[in-house]
């Protein structure tokens, strides 16, 4: 296996680590929050650990888009799209 497809496989696991962290999320705006100690609750704790470092330096930059009440996370958005593109030049 080269560097080059160890690289892209990496950025592959974290662009899933990113869609577990959108279902997780709306799992909290549709059920609403985790109860302390639960298996989500861990779950939510775990996959911010992970994303959050990734994507708060870039939400510094570019804050989130209020739209009416809700807010759009531009920073995920530009994220995932980078790691995608960085993926395809692989």
């Amino acid at each position: 296996m080269g560097l080059f497809a160890l690289i892209s496989f990496a950025l592959l696991l974290v662009q899933l680590v990113l869609l577990v962290r959108v279902a997780l999320d709306w799992s909290v705006m549709l059920a609403g929050p985790a109860m302390p100690g639960s298996a989500r609750a861990k779950a939510l704790d775990v996959i911010y650990r992970i994303t959050e470092p990734i994507l708060a330096p870039v939400r510094k930059v570019l804050p989130p888009l209020r739209v009416g009440g809700v807010s759009i996370d531009l920073a995920f958005i530009v994220v995932f799209i980078t790691i995608g593109i960085i993926r395809a030049i692989l």
